[in-house]
């Protein structure tokens, strides 16, 4: 059986090892593909593993030996799923691999907004604090976390993982998800804040909400009332700049907005005129809405936007998982019983 791993590199750019996937079959494993070389590459696999490599309905029509599709990240929007199901190819993700790196990321952006620990260590660097009169400086307000509000916009497994550590730091969380109903909601603040759900004997899907956190069914409270404000949700139509310059608006000018979930959840040149105004105290993102992105992009030159070349998902630890977990998908659909689909009926 010929596999074929489209875009291999950023998964594993020679720490890990292919060894367990190439023993399920003739494996062929490509560092990256251009969308040219797309149906020379996988013409003839009866299993193609992408990352973000598309794969398209006229890809899809052009592989007629093609049986399955195992995207190496949660989100499959890479994959023409609806023309997949057509075809009877089965459309695999890895869910849940990168949760507490992630999360990490999240806090990583949190920390360095409120600290500024890379500025002020590079002004050090620069002998700045060799010629100082005074045994300590700070360049930037200095803002300790314990006290103040996150407002989460999605409490999937990564926002309760962001839940759970902003609640270690001694912070207020409020959530907003619209898979959760519209109650319960425990919490550590002295009174159950203006505007949140009552607390009620947890359903199922509240019982997954971390203890110390307030749900809302009011999303424009998430953007009003929070210190923070960080996205944990998928990209959807509905979701699509869901942070507007209406909802910016809403911000407290000393808040943070924080985006290692997608790109596109951010009107970009909304979040570029809010932080150059100054209505905005800064924003941390891991992702935008083109990566890479072009050199004039509006948030690039923002000083107060600190950017990360979508890496909260890289630790080792999540890609070996990642990998794992991929080639577990390929084993579980060789032997009939596919796991992780994302295209059943």
């Amino acid at each position: 059986m010929k596999i074929v791993v489209l875009d291999g590199y950023t998964n594993n750019p020679g720490d890990l090892h292919w060894e367990s996937l190439e023993a399920l079959g003739e494996c062929t494993i490509y560092e990256r593909t251009a969308p040219d070389e797309v149906l020379p590459r996988a013409g003839g696999a009866a299993v193609v593993l992408t990352n973000k490599t598309v794969l398209s309905r006229e890809h899809l029509e052009a592989l007629p030996e093609l049986r399955y599709i195992g995207v190496l990240a949660t989100g499959y929007n890479v994959v023409d799923v609806a023309a997949a199901r057509e075809r009877g190819i089965v459309v695999a993700n890895v869910p849940r691999y990168g949760t507490a790196s992630v999360a990490q990321m999240t806090f990583a952006h949190l920390l360095n907004l409120t600290q500024h620990v890379a500025e002020h260590a590079q002004t050090v660097r620069e002998g700045r604090w060799s010629r100082s009169e005074d045994f300590c400086y700070w360049d930037y307000p200095l803002v300790e976390l314990e006290g103040l509000t996150l407002g989460s916009v999605g409490l999937g497994q990564i926002g309760r993982a962001v839940a759970r550590l902003a609640i270690g730091f001694g912070m207020r969380v409020l959530a907003y998800d619209v898979s959760l109903p519209d109650k319960g909601g425990r919490s550590l603040f002295p009174e159950r804040p203006e505007g949140c759900c009552a607390e009620e004997p947890p359903d199922p899907l509240i019982s997954q909400v971390p203890e110390g956190v307030w749900m809302t069914n009011e999303l424009s409270r998430i953007f009003r009332d929070a210190d923070a404000v960080t996205l944990h949700c998928p990209l959807t139509p509905e979701t699509q700049r869901l942070v507007n310059a209406e909802r910016l608006a809403l911000m407290k000018p000393t808040a943070y907005l924080i985006n290692t979930s997608r790109g596109p959840l951010i009107d970009e040149a909304a979040l570029a005129e809010a932080l150059c105004s100054g209505r905005l105290a800064g924003a941390g993102l891991d992702v935008l809405s083109e990566e890479p992105p072009p050199a004039d992009h509006p948030l690039v030159d923002v000083p107060n936007c600190y950017i990360t070349p979508h890496i909260a998902w890289a630790t080792r630890s999540a890609r070996r998982r990642l990998l794992d977990t991929a080639v577990e998908n390929v084993r579980a659909f060789l032997a009939g019983s596919p796991r992780n689909v994302v295209n059943s009926q």
